[in-house]
């Protein structure tokens, strides 16, 4: 959980803070809105922010709002001003909370934020058995291996099992070992002392000790190197970890869930992942099924990304219709969750009316089903021509608004810019930029 607070934290909005950090909360700190929308905007990341109604909690929400920051906001005030409680919860706040604070309740608030952005959505049996047994695994200290072809959301069963297990409030952190180059990931894993290597200018505490007491997510594990695979397998039976630069040994109490979207079987069979390992991780095994296996669960997911997006883009809620549903149900979705949640965003950008068709639906270059995926009029054509065209519809749709159409069509907007350019030179027309962007 990270926490933005606005106030001073000499007063009793800092005691809030302790208490948040106290139950694993990474708090930043705003003296006033100009400041906290600074933080907001800068990427540094917030999960909720807290704001003392010292300060105007409406003008915070429209200056949210004008810039499409969707966070949760929990307004603070001392216990008698109900005043100000009242127009705070009015402008939109989720929350008020009393000061001076009470740790169970700072406690509930950050739970109850949590549980909402890490929610399982699901119908379909398949899944149900999964979460089942999920649940009953939970509350141990077994190492955990969670495989699954990739988007079919790992990583948020990999949450419910920290939310649900005794060492809720103790932190959870994830480690993507495929995105780390192996020289880097040990460090990352345990740490290193001042001077360690080239770049070590101080000591740093590695993922081992931050999870200390919690969770240590090891994300796509499959990907890590096998002198490493060596050092983690001891640092999990010996519940200790040396930093790297240093001999002394550091006690630590970190349980471990992993995930893999390889066959681990085969891939220990091949010779790229130790054996003796796997066994380590592999106590209790689940194996997530993929979407197309999940038939009720593309309805339901369906509809909470088209409300998601909406609310994102600032956009009316417009109902997925039968023929929508069908579509999708059709499609096989290589990209699981992840391309449904990418390809209702889109539906909801390009759609018009009050509801969201087929014709919505692009899933060019994925694979499936949809209304534009049977290649039907792609034949002799090339990739750069296809491409093109497809860039200057999508230009077309968001009405020349080049960072929703880059999100939509899966690029930087840096590329697409550069291509725009390109077309540009060879004496295309294209859309021009929407309100307030740049060519």
């Amino acid at each position: 959980m990270r926490l933005l607070i606005i106030g001073s934290l000499n007063g009793q909005i800092g005691a809030a803070s302790r208490i948040a950090m106290q139950r694993g909360a990474k708090v930043l700190q705003a003296d006033g809105i100009s400041q906290a929308m600074e933080v907001m905007r800068s990427g540094q990341g917030a999960d909720l922010v807290m704001c003392d109604v010292a300060y105007d909690i409406n003008q915070l929400l429209e200056a949210m709002k004008a810039e499409r920051i969707h966070l949760p906001v929990v307004a603070c005030g001392v216990e008698t001003d109900s005043r100000a409680a009242v127009a705070a919860i009015k402008a939109g706040a989720k929350e008020y909370v009393p000061l001076p604070p009470d740790a169970e309740l700072i406690a509930a608030v950050l739970e109850a934020v949590a549980a909402e952005q890490d929610a399982l959505i699901f119908q379909d049996p398949a899944m149900d058995r999964v979460i089942q047994m999920a649940k009953k695994v939970a509350s141990s200290q077994a190492s955990v291996l969670i495989t699954g072809e990739s988007g079919t959301g790992k990583e948020l069963v990999a949450r419910y099992l920290h939310r649900n297990s005794q060492r809720k409030d103790k932190a959870f952190v994830a480690v993507n070992c495929a995105a780390i180059p192996g020289e880097l990931l040990e460090s990352e894993l345990f740490g290193h002392e001042k001077g360690a290597f080239t770049g070590a200018v101080a000591r740093r505490i590695g993922k081992f000790e931050e999870a200390n007491g919690g969770t240590l997510l090891l994300d796509e594990i499959s990907e890590m190197d096998l002198k490493l695979q060596a050092k983690l397998l001891r640092a999990i039976q010996e519940r200790e970890i040396v930093r790297v630069g240093s001999n002394g040994p550091v006690k630590v109490d970190t349980r471990i869930v992993a995930t893999s979207n390889r066959n681990m079987e085969e891939t220990v069979k091949a010779g790229k992942f130790r054996e003796d390992l796997y066994f380590r991780l592999n106590v209790v095994k689940l194996t997530l099924p993929p979407l197309r296996d999940r038939p009720k669960d593309i309805e339901v997911l369906a509809g909470h990304f088209a409300r998601a997006s909406a609310e994102e883009n600032g956009m009316p809620l417009r109902r997925v219709s039968p023929e929508a549903i069908t579509v999708l149900k059709s499609h096989n979705w290589p990209g699981n969750v992840r391309e449904l949640e990418n390809t209702m965003h889109r539906a909801v950008l390009l759609s018009s009316g009050d509801q969201i068709g087929p014709d919505a639906f692009d899933f060019t270059g994925s694979g499936g089903l949809g209304t534009q995926a049977s290649g039907a009029g792609l034949v002799g054509r090339t990739v750069a021509d296809v491409e093109r065209d497809l860039i200057i519809d999508t230009l077309k749709h968001t009405l020349g608004n080049r960072t929703h159409a880059a999100k939509i069509l899966g690029i930087s907007i840096r590329t697409l810019r550069n291509k725009l350019n390109a077309y540009v030179q060879d004496g295309m027309a294209v859309p021009a930029p929407g309100a307030g962007e740049v060519a």
